[in-house]
């Protein structure tokens, strides 16, 4: 109840003043709307280990029957580690000439070093992106201080021909963008929001709080804490279990936008044992299964990931059958 009671009083999203025109240079002082709900989309794999766009293009198809506001490629759910830098844009490409055109398009284009994330995201901008979702740099992780980081993205968003949404994943990267840094890079006029996974909600509080002036938006990394998040004043969010269950994480963000914060929280404890499932048990073999028994392609993973053990995916289909969405 006592999220209950703070929801009533949360702030909504701030309207915002503009919306960029789709694959156009950014203007400063012109933010991109992210508000709403982005599935972090898999990469689909033949049974020999290629990419299959064209088993892409059909997923995007099935996916005009959602509200989704856009997509995220080549994010941690992409894979993206394991695919060559042209494998990556090759994704990018073809996911924006399936996509309409009032879908966003984000593209994961970090990298490790700063030149080469440059590149990245200039080239992913080429291939149609939106925006470019720019994780932290992490294998020197002692070495990453707020000022290292800081001038790391203020150098990619100088660069970059399309605007910057910051992504602290430290479950992957086991590093969190600090919170001054990001409240430093949000007066930046090309860095838009944070895609943040961590999970930590008086965080992300402080975040929509101190940066409102700068109309910065907070998206939501995970379906766990979606309805915490909009309590909260976050905007959106990019929800791995939206591959599976998009309609009902679309549902979920329309109760809590109209205020029905109720039927918003039975929603949400009904999605939060597929989505620890699909991501802290299982990962994105669990995710992949899933989206088959909806009607999508999941297919198999890149090695080293491993398939699911037949026992795991008995445990995987309870998950989602005791909350009844199989």
């Amino acid at each position: 109840m006592a999220l209950l009671r703070l929801a009533l009083l949360a702030p909504r999203c701030p309207p915002l003043r503009h919306t960029r025109g789709l694959s156009t240079p950014a203007t400063p002082g012109v933010r991109l709307d992210l508000r709403g709900i982005f599935p972090p989309l898999t990469t689909p794999f033949t049974a020999q280990g290629a990419v299959d766009h064209g088993r892409l293009e059909e997923n995007l198809h099935r996916y005009r029957a959602v509200p989704f506001r856009g997509f995220v490629v080549q994010g941690s759910t992409g894979e993206c580690p394991y695919l060559t830098p042209q494998e990556r844009l090759g994704v990018v490409s073809r996911t924006r000439q399936a996509l309409p055109r009032d879908k966003l398009l984000l593209a994961g284009s970090g990298c490790e070093a700063t030149q080469a994330t440059i590149a990245m995201t200039v080239a992913m901008a080429e291939a149609g992106a939106d925006a470019a979702l720019v994780v932290t740099p992490c294998y020197y992780r002692g070495a990453m201080t707020s000022a290292a980081l800081i001038h790391h993205y203020t150098q990619v968003a100088d660069a970059s021909p399309i605007p910057v949404v910051l992504y602290s994943v430290p479950a992957n990267t086991g590093l969190e963008l600090p919170l001054e840094a990001v409240l430093t890079l949000a007066q930046h006029p090309n860095i838009v929001g944070l895609k943040d996974s961590g999970g930590d909600i008086t965080r992300l509080g402080l975040v929509v709080h101190r940066t409102r002036a700068e109309q910065f938006q907070v998206l939501v990394g995970s379906a766990g804490f979606l309805l915490a998040g909009y309590a909260i004043g976050a905007c959106g969010g990019v929800c791995a279990l939206a591959n599976a269950l998009g309609a009902p994480l679309c549902q979920l963000e329309r109760l809590c936008q109209e205020g029905h914060w109720q039927e918003a929280r039975d929603l949400q404890l009904r999605l939060l044992e597929p989505n620890t499932a699909v991501t802290r048990k299982f990962g994105i073999p669990a995710l992949k299964q899933a989206m088959e028994w909806f009607g999508y392609y999941g297919g198999p993973c890149r090695a080293p990931l491993h398939p699911l053990s037949q026992a795991q995916e008995q445990e995987l289909r309870r998950d989602f059958s005791a909350n009844g969405w199989l």
